[in-house]
């Protein structure tokens, strides 16, 4: 089983700032064709700003997306996973708070940013190698 660690590798981090305007957030969201980024305020994780706070918080309260900050309407209850985390204790612990991203914080810093899409891509090659090795081993004793 597969843990956080070995899904971090070279990944960058896209990350916005609570002093940052949602329309600047939106803006490098799309760039990086992400559809949620940790907030930092300097190194620290403050929260998350996804594309449902964007649609919950400022386009459903009719905000003015270049007037508004991040700080304003980000999601703050943030729940945190480490590297050594397994990729299924994730993917619970996203199913139980119906969240779809996790930041990976090792100690106080973050080192990593997960979407449910990367935990599922994760689970399908690990069932896709086992039923590759049940085919081996079927091949093996049925010749």
């Amino acid at each position: 089983m597969a843990t956080i660690r070995d899904l971090l590798s070279n990944r960058t981090i896209h990350y916005v700032q609570p002093d940052q305007t949602v329309f600047e957030a939106a803006h490098y969201m799309v760039e990086c064709n992400v559809g949620a980024v940790p907030v930092l305020d300097g190194t620290q994780l403050v929260g998350i700003f996804s594309e449902r706070d964007l649609m919950r918080r400022v386009v459903t309260e009719e905000r003015d997306p270049l007037s508004t900050y991040i700080a304003e309407v980000m999601s703050t209850d943030v729940h945190t996973v480490t590297p050594g985390t397994s990729s299924e204790e994730a993917m619970c612990l996203m199913q139980t708070h119906s969240i779809r991203h996790l930041p990976v914080c090792d100690g106080p810093m973050l080192v990593g940013f997960l979407s449910l899409r990367d935990l599922l891509r994760c689970h399908l090659d690990e069932k896709s190698n086992e039923a590759d090795s049940m085919r081996a081993y079927i091949q093996t004793y049925s010749s």
